[in-house]
């Protein structure tokens, strides 16, 4: 009977805590908190509470996350909370590819993210604020590299990606393109994780399974 009461409290403490995530995403996805637009590319702040989500709930909190952050950013390509220059552009290229190439990369960031933080936790015995920072920089970091990634492999051969190219090395044109966004992105989303990830440990709001 105690072990069901304990499985019945930690499902609805995990449920309430995604449900808040969730609302904190859609928050952040429909007002000017989530994102920072500049020219094509967007500074995204919503990698976030995906990192916060996989850090309290694993994998599949994380992925749930991620899904609903890349429905969102898939959103602002047909206008809808927000305008995205370069999802437009795509989603006239290929409506099914546009879907893909945003709503994949989150999904799958959102994934990995709950096992860097158990991976993290392991490395660092348990050392909270430590595993919270580093799964936050790679919240960002993968965040950027899935979804240049599938903008090369989904897009690469059409002439509005051949022209942001520009006869560029790959690599080049993605650190160009990317540039000081990304940087920042890492940055911010390393500290605000680590921060709130030991916030909510100490205060013994999310509890960690050892």
């Amino acid at each position: 009977m105690t072990t069901k009461r304990s499985n019945t409290k930690d499902s609805t403490r995990q449920l309430t805590i995604l449900g808040l995530m969730v609302g904190v995403l859609l928050l952040m996805a429909y007002t000017p908190l989530g994102y920072l637009n500049i020219g094509p590319l967007a500074i995204s702040f919503n990698m976030i509470p995906v990192a916060i989500c996989a850090i309290t709930l694993g994998p599949v909190g994380g992925a749930i996350a991620g899904a609903v952050f890349g429905l969102t950013s898939f959103l602002q390509c047909i206008g809808v909370g927000g305008v995205s220059a370069m999802g437009a552009i795509l989603f006239d290229i290929n409506p099914v590819l546009a879907f893909l190439q945003r709503f994949i990369p989150r999904t799958l960031d959102g994934f990995l993210l709950g096992y860097i933080f158990s991976f993290m936790r392991k490395c660092t015995k348990n050392n909270v604020s430590i595993s919270s920072a580093v799964t936050g920089f790679f919240a960002a970091f993968l965040n950027t590299a899935f979804f240049m990634s599938a903008l090369l492999l989904m897009f690469g051969n059409t002439e509005y990606i051949k022209g942001l190219v520009g006869g560029k090395n790959v690599i080049a044109f993605i650190c160009g393109f990317v540039g000081i966004n990304a940087v920042f992105e890492m940055l911010a989303s390393t500290i605000v994780t680590g921060a709130v990830g030991f916030a909510l440990y100490k205060a013994r709001v999310i509890t960690f399974k050892k």
